[in-house]
């Protein structure tokens, strides 16, 4: 768990690693962009507008997605809202937003969007790639405690180790998963969330504990790691669906089920939507909000619905 990388000298400013594989993944779906999308395009720099404001778009949408999932950390301090430098992005959000951002645009600049959109979809989930990479370097995203040879221990006071500490009535759990004695232990808040003394005003004793002995962090599922492999994977299942639409254009046979232009884009709903559905129950950062669903989940069955209808519809309408 690295989430700050190095400090900037002179401006005492630290590269956060979430950030930077963000911007490793935008730029990386950027220049797929532009590749897959040279036989279509009348300019390419068209293309790299579009992604400047999607990024934009998309950074905005990320705070606000965690400010409104994380509401109560902020309603002491409404300025901190605005305070990014901080952290406090989800992914969700901004893909959300940066998709509406890019749509309007090919809209207003008149742009064939059913084929630009299965190329976007593309280069989103290589972007995902990058981006929950990010996730696994800043510890957030975590999953469950897990007895498997992958399984990962965070560091402490890690995100996964103040979760272990405490109860999570939001997630159903009554008791800490990690039992924290009460010299190890800075301060509880008025609901009761403990606080890990920070490791530096540990003894030695203490130190040795929290990292080789039986205060440390439980292992946990590295579920940042199994979606940024799952996001590789459907990358290049809707490539290859792509270059088979492509390829079914080029011969003119249109009466081919799924080849139509922006099905690409629809499946992406699906398949990610399935991925994500599946892959949250293996978490153990998101509160349940119907039952034993996450947020995460409702939007993911959301997405499924949509992909599903967006299919039909394409389905029936052939490309103008």
């Amino acid at each position: 768990m690295y989430p700050e990388l190095f400090e900037l000298p002179f401006f005492h400013v630290t590269v956060k690693s979430y950030g930077l594989m963000m911007v490793i993944g935008f730029l990386s779906a950027v220049a797929l962009i532009r590749r897959l999308s040279r036989n279509i395009t009348p300019d390419p720099q068209m293309i790299t507008n579009a992604a400047l404001y999607s990024l934009i778009g998309g950074v905005v949408g990320a705070r606000v997605f965690y400010v409104v999932h994380y509401f109560e950390n902020f309603r002491d301090d409404l300025p901190s809202v605005f305070a990014i430098w901080q952290g406090g992005l989800e992914l969700l959000g901004g893909v959300i937003l940066a998709i509406v951002i890019i749509f309007l645009y090919l809209l207003y600049h008149k742009l064939p969007a059913r084929r630009y959109l299965d190329i976007l979809a593309i280069a989103l989930l290589l972007a995902l790639v990058f981006g929950r990479i990010g996730c696994f370097l800043n510890g957030c995203c975590f999953g469950k405690p897990a007895n498997l040879p992958w399984a990962v221990r965070f560091p402490y006071n890690s995100f996964a180790y103040r979760s272990q500490v405490n109860a999570n009535p939001q997630r159903g759990r009554s008791e800490p998963q990690l039992l924290l004695p009460a010299d190890y232990i800075q301060y509880r808040d008025k609901d009761g969330r403990v606080y890990p003394t920070p490791y530096h005003e540990l003894t030695e004793t203490q130190k040795a504990e929290v990292t080789k002995g039986g205060y440390r962090c439980l292992p946990v599922h590295p579920t940042q790691l199994y979606e940024s492999a799952a996001a590789a994977f459907l990358c290049g299942l809707l490539y290859l669906f792509w270059r088979r639409a492509q390829t079914t254009s080029q011969a003119h046979a249109a009466s081919r089920l799924l080849t139509r232009p922006g099905l690409t884009f629809a499946l992406m709903f699906v398949v990610y939507g399935v991925a994500r559905f599946l892959l949250e129950f293996l978490r153990d950062d998101n509160p349940f909000e119907i039952g034993s669903l996450t947020i995460s989940q409702i939007f993911a069955l959301v997405m499924l619905g949509f992909g599903l209808l967006l299919i039909l519809i394409l389905e029936r309408h052939p490309a103008s």
